[in-house]
């Protein structure tokens, strides 16, 4: 491990570090955030309600209690019992995927390796104890689940420089120095936080965009105060007759589907010979507080769609919608619908997209009453939901892998984290405002209100999904943590239309950009149509592959007539500048 020498200064540097530390985070963290006070309490009563269930089946806890301990003892043996060759089998493991433990001293250090089962145990025990405790309502059941699951994950002996043998191990080698590094990108990282710790996933400046990423060519069409439309410019001497508008989400910016040229939909999609144009939402502040959801759909969307007749002089498009994006979108043409309007929507292609509500994933631990009326105070009192802070709430629904992960690389090995395209567009957050923040919460996840007719209200006009009968593609993903698949199943369910849905592999980004040539990711399409989500797949075919292509000769049968391509740019339609535009580089 090191000289004596370096067993002193190593430990010295933690002590240090652990000083500073505590100082530093009660300096720049010390105020609890407003949200703070609602989740305590809503903590509170549901941990009240589990020992009162627990007292009523004492039992049951005792039987729980006594293999809790002759697990303990199987740990003890396991660990510290002599072996024969060959590698010991471990009484507890790690999930697949779970990273935590790879160093070999895990396994091979009777100590870590004790530790390591005996952290996992109680983990896997607690969650036991809440799932079979009888008589518990089921969502406080999730509740207690996601949170008990938050706080062992927080305490992972992996999070620790005294109980992680890498760490420990690179402390005492470096003498202490990982932790100086560390502590200095913990300075620059609090520098840039306000009300909770932001994390740098990657280097911020490590990418240009129009340059980097964000840089198909193309050229900023039209301009108002929510959006900026591009148009692309075409890559084939033909195109197909219908063009292909895209409703990014309102919560990210758009070049998510325009990464780099190798994993860029909108590149592809324009290979495929399709005019494209794109939605590149403005980034709010406090002064568009009062800018609701029905303004992102009427002004928005059905705005877009206007336009794109303007520029295109087709009537009608395929639409495509990603995640809120796809929401949105899907709203739009049932407003459409109810004001008996000119329908400008030929096909609806929806990405991980919510349209009942009732699923939401592990996001569910925030809905209910108390935490919902908090964060509508919250938003009303500062006009916007910071982006940071909700791209940091949806990075601890996967805390190992988007949070404690970074934790440790960061301030622990001190080690600056790398330059990805994906993590750098994660990390270039966009704010939402008090008014379509507060809508969605309360109207959509909270009342589950957009599946139930005539329930939602856009600009006065009570919307029916049902009246909505455009042929829809609909993929969703099967990792998905944000948009659980289940239930993006049924939400298609309430749609009059044909639909065909394709189950991805992967999660909620990885699985939709997943281009043709990397080969990473198949899917599921073609089950039978059936209420029981699972008996879809159980019936699906499989395959390898990208879903691109299976989508792009969906959108051909549609549509199959080419015309000659259309400029982005003329005379009689010069536009304002090239993309990406203006508000996709706006930083709040």
């Amino acid at each position: 491990m090191g000289t004596q020498a370096n067993i002193e200064q190593g430990l010295t540097a933690w002590w240090q570090y652990n000083q500073e530390l505590w100082q530093l985070a009660a300096t720049n963290l010390g105020k609890a955030h407003p949200l703070q006070q609602a989740l305590n309490e809503q903590n509170q009563a549901d941990f009240q309600s589990w020992l009162s269930a627990i007292n009523q089946q004492p039992d049951s806890f005792l039987k729980q209690q006594s293999e809790w301990w002759q697990t303990q003892f199987a740990i003890f043996q396991n660990s510290f019992m002599p072996h024969t060759t060959g590698e010991k089998a471990q009484v507890v493991s790690p999930e697949r995927g779970d990273k935590r433990f790879v160093d070999a001293d895990w396994q091979e250090n009777p100590w870590f390796n004790y530790l390591k089962q005996s952290y996992l145990w109680f983990g896997q025990s607690l969650q036991n104890t809440i799932e079979n405790t009888p008589g518990l309502d089921p969502k406080l059941k999730e509740r207690l689940a996601f949170f008990a699951r938050q706080s062992v994950n927080s305490m992972s002996p992996s999070n620790f420089v005294s109980t992680n043998p890498e760490l420990l191990r690179l402390t005492l080698e470096s003498n202490g120095q990982n932790l100086f590094d560390g502590l200095a990108l913990l300075k620059k990282d609090l520098a840039k936080s306000s009300e909770m710790l932001r994390i740098s996933m990657t280097n911020e400046n490590a990418y240009t965009l129009g340059e980097d990423l964000a840089c198909t060519p193309g050229r900023v069409v039209f301009q108002n105060h929510l959006f900026e439309l591009i148009q692309y410019h075409p890559c084939t001497e033909e195109v197909h007759k219908t063009p292909l508008l895209i409703v990014p989400p309102f919560v990210n910016k758009y070049y998510i589907l325009d990464l780099r040229t190798d994993n860029s939909l909108v590149k592809w999609a324009l290979e495929q010979g399709y005019s494209v144009l794109m939605i590149s939402w403005k980034n709010p502040d406090p002064s568009m507080a009062n800018i609701a959801f029905d303004d992102y759909v009427v002004d928005g969307v059905l705005c877009a769609l206007e336009q794109t007749e303007k520029q295109t002089g087709e009537t009608q498009v395929h639409a495509m919608g990603y995640c809120i994006g796809g929401t949105l979108l899907t709203t739009c043409m049932a407003y459409i619908a109810a004001k008996r309007m000119k329908q400008r929507v030929k096909s609806a292609t929806l990405l991980t997209t919510i349209l009942d509500f009732s699923q939401p994933g592990e996001i569910g631990a925030f809905i209910n009453e108390p935490t919902i009326s908090a964060l509508e105070q919250y938003n009303n009192q500062h006009g916007v939901m910071s982006g940071h802070l909700l791209g940091t709430s949806f990075s601890m629904l996967r805390e190992n892998s988007l949070y404690w992960n970074y934790f440790v690389n960061n301030y622990l090995k001190g080690k600056t984290p790398a330059d990805l395209d994906l993590l750098y567009w994660n990390s270039d957050s966009t704010n939402l405002t008090a008014a379509c923040h507060n809508f969605i919460l309360r109207e959509l996840y909270l009342n589950n209100g957009l599946i139930e007719d005539k329930a939602v209200s856009i600009r006065g006009t009570k919307i029916d999904l049902g009246k909505v009968k455009q042929p829809v593609y609909f993929l969703s993903t099967r990792d998905d943590h944000i948009a659980l698949w289940q239930g993006t199943y049924e939400g298609a369910k309430r749609l009059s239309s044909s639909v065909t849905f394709v189950l991805g592999e992967s999660g909620h980004i990885a699985g939709v950009i997943n281009p043709p040539a990397a080969n990473k990711y198949g899917f599921w399409f073609d089950g039978q149509d059936n209420d029981d989500p699972t008996q879809w797949f159980e019936s699906a075919q499989h395959q390898s592959g990208s879903w691109w292509p299976h989508w792009a000769q969906w959108l051909h049968q549609l549509a199959p007539e080419l015309v000659p391509a259309r400029a982005a740019q003329s005379d009689e339609q010069p536009g304002i500048y090239d993309a990406p535009g203006e508000y996709v580089k706006r930083v709040i």
